[in-house]
């Protein structure tokens, strides 16, 4: 299962990277405030079904941009994949080549295979639960980062006004307490890039399961940790996600319960 997603991840990448060099002809609409949606989101996700519904054709999908399908009556609920085509699809429309395939399968609801895929520069991030996390083939590792002002953070937080600004000073004691904040444009990546130890942590409001099926999965077999914002388990339902490695979430988290509210 992991190899077939690795192909079809592969394949929405070449899509993507083939589709980069002809910016011009991008048809971009808007789903929302700030959040665009491409025809090449549309061609790689559906690639990726292709492949994925070929080698499994009882299985499910939950996409991001065709959201729940089920490709027949005989379809095995056990089995559901989870699929985010083009993480950071603003920077791909910017020629800003920060974005990334995201694929995860889930099992009964839990994950049991990722796979990541940095086209732009042709990373690959896999994991298998209880297999351990890969990069390129070369196994993964969270930081040995102790302290948080030491500690690099990777952050999705909400604007400066409007509804979200409290939540946005909560954040911001948590940002000043670090040694440095950067915010990429995906969510995908930069979560992973925690299992890779280029960040020491990241921080998210509002995340969907496409785009934290297959990350999660790759940050905690690299040894890292992933809970909400009190430091329980609902972070796949609400959005609101911490991952770490294991000796700075908990300062993390003492940071954001003195700043609730």
């Amino acid at each position: 299962m992991l190899t077939t997603a690795v192909k079809a991840a592969r394949r929405a990448g070449s899509i993507i990277n083939r589709a980069s060099l002809n910016p011009d002809r991008l048809e971009i609409t808007r789903k929302g405030a700030r959040d665009y949606v491409t025809d090449i989101d549309h061609e790689a996700e559906q690639a990726i079904i292709d492949i994925l519904h070929t080698a499994y054709p009882h299985h499910a999908f939950l996409a991001e941009e065709s959201g729940v399908t089920h490709q027949n009556k005989e379809q095995n609920t056990e089995f559901e994949w989870v699929i985010d085509p083009l993480d950071g699809t603003t920077n791909f429309v910017h020629g800003l080549p920060i974005f990334a395939v995201s694929i995860g399968l889930r099992q009964n609801g839990q994950v049991v295979q990722a796979v990541v895929y940095d086209p732009s520069r042709n990373e690959l991030f896999t994991a298998s639960r209880g297999g351990g996390a890969f990069l390129n083939d070369r196994r993964m590792r969270v930081s040995g980062q102790l302290r948080l002002p030491d500690a690099l953070l990777g952050a999705r937080w909400p604007g400066v006004s409007g509804p979200d600004h409290a939540a946005t000073q909560r954040f911001a004691n948590l940002a000043n307490q670090s040694a440095g904040v950067r915010r990429t444009g995906s969510s995908v990546l930069d979560m992973v890039y925690v299992g890779a130890g280029r960040f020491d942590a990241y921080c998210a409001v509002g995340l969907k399961p496409w785009d934290l099926a297959a990350a999660s999965l790759i940050v905690l077999e690299s040894g890292g940790l992933v809970s909400d914002f009190e430091g329980e388990q609902t972070w796949m339902s609400t959005g609101n996600v911490l991952a770490s490695t294991p000796k700075i979430l908990p300062q993390i988290l003492s940071i954001l319960k003195q700043t609730e509210g």
